[in-house]
């Protein structure tokens, strides 16, 4: 008898469309405490795609321990020991291999990644005594923080110095987000082939949105007028609004739970208008609220999903030359803002990041900003 291997599944609810994930056996019987485990993800708001992540994670530890005659319920320190050490040895199934005939392999940052998320499902699974709780305390440990990271509140008694850490973890250095140099943007946007793609390439890199705010947009979240007390909101300039949405037909979910106004400058405000007109020409006085919708291939008027973004961005890259991708488009705006000056509060807010801690992997400066930072010392000297 083979030991059975688990898989994430989407599942759709036929009561309303709304997309969920689950875990499954061969058999596609639903593993309980799996599912159990992203409903309370979406219970506590966390987004479609975090929900996605998380699935694929449990699974895989799932049928390691299927494979290993391991009782996941009874799982021991020194088999979670294992399941580490396997995480970054074993091959990755490919279609391809690396150059030189090479099986590729997790790196330790996506082995932590997934690490992390088996802890924590323990850690749900013992909190509803479906484990031993002796188990998830060793899993983690106290310690206190004596270099406290940027924008990181300890308190007035430094109270909060103390905080809850993994046992089992991946030593992963902090490296710094990727991107692009502002003028490459421009290429981008000449390189899309529509009305609509191009205005997406631009607001993302203009705005720094993510793409689930973007495809999760609403046309009445677009305040593109230079005044618009007659909508109603007091911003002032032309400007967009990001709101999480759990019903939007494309599943696109914004991260945070806390709504936030982003400047819209005035390119984007013109690509806007050329993809309204097209938008109109191609489909008429179609009633989908959403922003981002198809006019190129059917369904016509339905919305844009990530998978239909990621398929955009795939033949954007190809025709550039830029391996682009939304987040780093992101991360592109973000640099650009913090080299500009910019408050890294300001840059926070337009980011939508709720920690000051997030803001620590944008700040990388070029080979040109420390030269200029070592010629300035250098000039200092010579003057006194």
């Amino acid at each position: 008898m083979t030991a059975p291997e688990y898989r994430a599944e989407r599942a759709i609810s036929p009561a309303d469309g709304a997309v969920s994930w689950v875990v499954v056996d061969g058999d596609l019987a639903l593993h309980a405490e799996g599912c159990a485990f992203l409903a309370g993800l979406r219970g506590r708001d966390r987004s479609v795609n975090t929900e996605r992540l998380y699935a694929g994670r449990a699974a895989l530890f799932l049928s390691w321990c299927a494979g290993e005659g391991i009782s996941w319920t009874q799982v021991r320190l020194d088999q979670m020991a294992r399941f580490k050490r396997w995480l970054v040895a074993e091959p990755l199934p490919s279609r391809r291999r690396e150059a030189g005939g090479q099986r590729r392999h997790r790196s330790p940052a996506t082995a932590d990644a997934i690490l992390g998320t088996v802890c924590e499902f323990l850690r749900f699974c013992a909190i509803h005594e479906l484990v031993d709780a002796g188990l998830v305390a060793k899993l983690y440990e106290t310690r206190e923080l004596r270099v406290l990271p940027p924008g990181y509140e300890a308190g007035e008694d430094g109270q909060f110095r103390a905080v809850r850490s993994r046992v089992l973890k991946f030593v992963v250095p902090e490296t710094p987000f990727e991107f692009i140099e502002p003028d490459r943007v421009d290429e981008l946007v000449a390189a899309a082939t529509n009305a609509r793609d191009r205005f997406l390439v631009a607001l993302v890199a203009m705005t720094g949105a993510r793409i689930g705010e973007a495809l999760g947009l609403h046309r009445q979240d677009m305040h593109l007028l230079t005044d618009s007390h007659v909508l109603g909101c007091s911003v002032a300039g032309p400007h967009l609004h990001v709101r999480r949405r759990a019903d939007n037909a494309n599943g696109a979910l914004a991260k945070s739970r806390f709504p936030r106004s982003i400047p819209v400058p005035e390119e984007a405000v013109t690509l806007y208008a050329d993809y309204a007109h097209e938008r109109h020409l191609r489909l008429g006085d179609e009633e989908n609220p959403l922003v981002f919708v198809n006019c190129y291939r059917p369904p016509l008027g339905a919305a844009v999903s990530y998978q239909n973004a990621k398929e955009m961005f795939d033949r954007l890259a190809h025709a550039s030359g830029i391996a682009v991708r939304p987040h780093l488009l992101r991360h592109t705006a973000a640099t650009t803002w913090l080299r500009q000056g910019t408050p890294r509060d300001t840059v926070q807010e337009l980011l939508g990041h709720v920690s000051p801690t997030s803001m620590q992997p944008y700040l990388h400066p070029n080979e040109q900003d420390k030269r200029e930072t070592i010629e300035r010392g250098a000039a200092w000297a010579r003057r006194r």
